[in-house]
């Protein structure tokens, strides 16, 4: 019976940079340069995700479907981080400002790209339909309230909200315990 996950041979075939064991990719997610994309242990992404540019996950991360990921400048997802659905993280842009011309279908000396490098640090969780913009580092321990902009580094053990994300509380570090209880029994995937 086949599953809606690549197999170990149809993951050898996609090209990606490097991979890791007991790793679920749906087979309706769709990659972009694969070659620049690194994938660690433990990892499931599902359906309809979009991974483009240069890309490095951690172990243990989670991407829920629809999410999409734009690494023009760098995309960095720690262990034990996770994207709920239909978000969307950007680490480039186009200028604006009128001094260039938009989009991917016009040649690059027309273009002008700002961003940088988006890293999504340890324990982090991007509640349903955020949006992250270039050039932020979500800090370890970082939970983000669903349909939030984040549009500036977020400071570790902290809970956001909102359109722009703001502070609304901290957070418990009691997982950081758990972590150190776990053994063999924390790999779950179906």
């Amino acid at each position: 019976m086949e599953t809606s996950f690549y197999s170990e041979k149809q993951l050898k075939r996609l090209g990606l940079k490097e991979y890791g064991h007991q790793v679920l990719i749906s087979r309706k997610a769709s990659f972009y340069a694969p070659k620049n994309i690194s994938v660690g242990n433990h990892v499931r992404i599902d359906d309809f995700c979009i991974l483009s540019g240069k890309i490095q996950i951690g172990s243990y991360v989670h991407i829920s479907a629809g999410t999409a990921l734009y690494g023009q400048f760098g995309i960095f997802i720690h262990d034990y981080a996770g994207l709920s659905p239909h978000c969307a993280v950007f680490s480039a842009s186009d200028d604006f400002s009128g001094e260039y011309l938009i989009g991917p279908t016009i040649n690059q000396k027309y273009r002008h790209l700002v961003g940088g490098p988006v890293i999504i640090s340890r324990f982090a969780q991007i509640g349903a339909g955020c949006t992250i913009l270039p050039n932020v580092i979500i800090n370890e321990g970082v939970v983000v309230g669903s349909m939030s902009l984040i549009k500036k580094s977020l400071e570790g053990w902290s809970v956001y909200a909102g359109i722009p994300a703001k502070f609304l509380k901290t957070r418990s570090k009691k997982i950081l315990e758990l972590i150190n209880l776990a053994n063999d029994d924390l790999f779950y995937l179906h």
